[in-house]
């Protein structure tokens, strides 16, 4: 097998002498760069003679395994739900200080890191049977193990283990009350590294690898990837802090912190979502001429529904705000029920977002 020419999209194999005149169907299988399995056919004539075409020829390699493929896209669902949840720590740091000794807002964060380390193991042993188009029984086959340990998309798994290996290390000592300012400092650019990496893993095992221009989708989807993860994951945060509040803690200067944190991520999720479509979509027809056009305009959909409570939630935190004498902030009861009503609808909604992109992520941009 090698290239004919330039073009890195092109292989060749080249005949044995003396091949029999005749027609031959050639079936091929290869992994993308993007970690998904493509497969066809075509014929090719030697000689004179009749063209055979695919129709009605046998394959062992049609596709993947039905049940593979639906336990591959829940895993890369709870993969972004841990990442979401691991974002929650930018609210724990930058909007809410008692969420440091808040025993359930550590464990959200530990869930998650707990969800990513689960799921990449998951998709590890999965990514052997998706690529060979075989059923469950064989996520342990070493060989399959041993093919996915050699490509660049296991590698990068591992990384991921490692990178959530050393959160879980971290965090804890990030969120310790009473840390000096300089190993808090320590533990904050460690943790931010070490999310970087997390994120890095995904965008790299993604289709923004398959564009010509890697750099830019890639960022594009760093960005995208990141600004989701603070947002949704501040969400469930919050969620937490106006339904479970420490004793004595009022929510108020917290929801009044992430809502300008909010505003710049959906701003981010906008632009580089914009990106991200016109660098991976082959052409604007894609939009509704394919599945993946389809689940990028639901997604869309969904993101503007979304969008919506969002601005009811900042408008019940304005509303809600009075200042005090003592120059302090606090949320009037009323306000504070709305508030909490429009934060467990954009919980809801960004759970929806987040399965299409899991659906997203396993179906060709040209598909």
């Amino acid at each position: 097998m090698f290239q004919p020419g330039e073009d890195a999209q092109q292989l060749a194999v080249r005949l044995r002498p003396g091949v029999p005149d005749g027609s031959y169907l050639v079936e091929y299988a290869f992994v993308s760069a993007d970690s998904h399995p493509v497969r066809g056919t075509f014929a090719f004539v030697v000689g004179t003679g009749p063209l055979v075409t695919s129709a009605g020829a046998v394959s062992a390699a049609t596709g993947t395994d039905t049940a593979v493929d639906a336990v591959s896209t829940a895993v890369r669902w709870l993969a972004y739900l841990g990442v979401v949840l691991l974002g929650g720590t930018a609210f724990v740091v930058l909007c809410r200080p008692a969420g440091r000794t808040d025993r359930r807002a550590r464990r959200l964060l530990h869930a998650g890191a707990g969800l990513v380390a689960v799921t990449t193991a998951a998709a590890f042993v999965l990514q052997g049977p998706y690529a060979a188009g075989r059923g469950l029984g064989a996520v342990f086959d070493t060989a399959l193990l041993a093919d996915t340990l050699r490509v660049a998309y296991g590698k990068l798994l591992l990384l991921r283990l490692a990178a959530v290996a050393v959160l879980v290390v971290v965090l804890p000592r990030l969120l310790r009350p009473g840390l000096p300012d300089r190993l808090r400092a320590r533990s904050e650019n460690l943790t931010m590294v070490t999310g970087f990496v997390v994120l890095l893993t995904f965008s790299a095992t993604g289709h923004p690898v398959t564009d010509p221009v890697l750099f830019v989708s890639v960022t594009a989807d760093l960005v995208h990837f990141g600004a989701i993860a603070v947002w949704a994951g501040g969400l469930a945060q919050l969620a937490l802090c106006l339904y479970r509040p420490a004793e004595g803690e009022d929510p108020a200067p917290a929801a009044a912190r992430f809502s300008g944190i909010a505003a710049k991520a959906v701003t981010a999720i906008a632009i580089s979502g914009a990106v991200l479509a016109l660098r991976i979509m082959p052409s604007v027809s894609t939009l509704w001429t394919t599945r993946f056009g389809l689940l990028v305009l639901l997604k869309i959909a969904g993101f503007a529904v979304l969008l919506a409570v969002a601005s009811r939630s900042r408008a019940a935190v304005r509303r809600g705000l009075t200042t005090s004498p003592e120059g302090t902030t606090r949320t009037v009861t009323a306000d504070l029920r709305r508030l909490r009503q429009a934060v467990a609808a954009e919980v809801v909604l960004s759970a929806v977002v987040l399965a299409l992109a899991a659906l997203l992520t396993v179906t060709p941009p040209g598909g």
